[in-house]
């Protein structure tokens, strides 16, 4: 009875969770997965020894907490019946339609390839990367599919501690290789820091528990010390007329881990464990805010960033500024609008829109549109590149999740964001294919230099084109460092060797 009581529960806090931000008023569909795959997976049991109807009821959760559509909805609720029940695709599809039976088919689909693969005596290496392309292709056919297969791996590490230790460990690792990247690039934070944080607790056990342990036993002091600042953050905005929100936000354990890895500091040097958030209407009063702050507190010297003018690649945006107390304490303030906020929390999620994803880029906010255009590209890319490793290797260049990104202009000050240590031609790619295959030399910063010099943070580039060059140079493959740049050279490259031959 407590059993049914816990699914009952989960089930009533997704209608309710649903009402709050969908428009429809008729939940009948969901009601009706939740029926039919109850009783499909009625006799199974978790490791746990709990029902297992309880795993895809709490994904379903999951993506009503990140406001997602119905039909992704009831594809969560059936994601495992395919699979684990005598429930067919074809019965889905009768019952809710060629999109459910679509999204649940495909994730099945990933599901199934471990097993796919075995039997094909593949490596456990060939068996990662052949995981991560079918996920790379069910994303950018459809990114529903990805949604509720992060959904379903942010459950499965939630319930982690009744697998064994080498599988704690493994999966653990998977998770870090692959879906927190992928929460990354789609810029959905909220389960991008879960995941991280759930990984870490398996792969830095100590790590995890020391950086734990130090932040409950600061926490106290801290906070005292946050009110005051918040306290004399609204004062100061309220004389200068400035509607606001001011939020403490502690960072995630493994953002201070990998900072504290990163700039070779114990957790006694780390003052940027937590950030202040000012969240206000408009990107005026964001720049308003600012002046604020740096007439109340000094600001740290070489500490500021303008993410609003140059967003990160994931579209987020936000300025950080690091200030000094009164008391010498440092803080780090990060000043967004509402709009700013939403984005940096759910990403692509932000500005959903509740029918199918795929609707005409005209239509979509800019945030939008910049993901489906990057979705295309990847399939693009999964259909001119064979070879999985060569694929794998394009797409987490692609991802740019392990080197700083640098900001380059062009004459007329439109700005590009690439990976640190991108050379001229990156930036040729960046503007254009076209532009890319036929660059013949660039002008950085008012000197002319070859297309393989390396750029810096903030240079403005020309680029200068030959319309008799036919083509990109061989060579330049082993500079560049972006996947459009590498995959259109290499296309070049493998155009030419089949014109070659007799």
């Amino acid at each position: 009875m407590k059993v049914r009581n816990e699914i009952t529960e989960i089930y009533d806090q997704l209608i309710k969770q649903m009402r709050s931000y969908h428009p429809s008023s008729d939940f009948s569909m969901i009601q009706k997965a939740y029926e039919i795959a109850g009783e499909a997976h009625k006799e199974q049991k978790r490791k746990s020894g709990e029902p297992y109807f309880v795993h895809p009821m709490s994904v379903a959760l999951i993506l009503a907490n990140l406001k997602l559509d119905k039909e992704t909805i009831v594809a969560a609720i059936l994601h495992d019946v395919v699979e684990d029940t005598d429930i067919t695709v074809e019965d889905v599809e009768r019952e809710f339609g060629h999109e459910v039976a679509f999204l649940v088919d495909s994730v099945t689909k990933l599901s199934n390839l471990s097993m796919e693969i075995t039997q094909a005596q593949m490596s456990k290496e060939a068996l990662k990367h052949e995981s991560f392309r079918k996920l790379i292709m069910a994303m950018s056919r459809d990114i529903r599919v990805i949604l509720i297969k992060l959904a379903d791996r942010l459950h499965n590490m939630r319930t982690m501690q009744f697998q064994k230790p080498d599988r704690q460990v493994a999966i653990s690792k998977e998770t870090m290789d692959i879906y927190c990247p992928m929460a990354k690039r789609l810029g959905i934070s909220i389960v991008q820091t879960d995941l991280e944080d759930l990984s870490m607790q398996y792969l830095y056990p100590e790590a995890y528990e020391a950086i734990k342990a130090k932040i409950e036993e600061t926490e106290q002091s801290r906070r005292i010390f946050v009110n005051r600042i918040k306290a004399e953050i609204y004062s100061g905005l309220k004389e200068a007329d400035v509607e606001c929100d001011v939020e403490y936000a502690l960072k995630h354990y493994f953002s201070i881990y990998r900072k504290m890895i990163n700039k070779g500091k114990t957790l006694n040097e780390m003052y940027d464990i937590y950030a202040l958030k000012v969240i206000v209407d408009s990107v005026r009063d964001c720049y308003v805010t600012l002046g604020v702050l740096h007439d109340l507190y000094k600001p740290v010297p070489g500490r500021f960033k303008d993410f609003i003018a140059l967003p990160k690649s994931n579209m987020y945006q936000s300025l950080h500024t690091t200030l000094i107390s009164s008391d010498g304490t440092l803080f780090e303030v990060q000043i967004k609008t509402r709009e700013m906020h939403e984005v940096a929390t759910y990403g692509i999620l932000a500005h959903w829109k509740y029918g199918m994803p795929g609707e005409n880029v005209q239509t979509l906010s800019g945030s939008q549109k910049e993901k489906a255009e990057w979705l295309s590209q990847i399939l693009e890319w999964q259909q001119e590149i064979s070879d999985t490793d060569e694929f794998i290797d394009l797409v987490k260049q692609d991802f740019n999740l392990f080197s700083e990104t640098i900001y380059c202009f062009t004459p007329k000050g439109d700005a590009k964001s690439l990976p640190k240590g991108s050379c001229a031609v990156d930036f040729a790619y960046a503007i254009h294919s076209d532009i890319g295959n036929h660059a013949a030399r660039c002008v950085i910063n008012g000197r002319v230099c070859p297309m393989e010099t390396v750029l810096n943070n903030g240079d403005q580039v020309e680029i200068i084109t030959d319309s008799n060059q036919k083509g990109p140079v061989a060579e330049w493959i082993h500079f560049v460092k972006t996947g459009t740049a590498k995959n259109k050279i290499h296309k070049y490259i493998v155009e030419g060797k089949k014109e070659r031959k007799p």
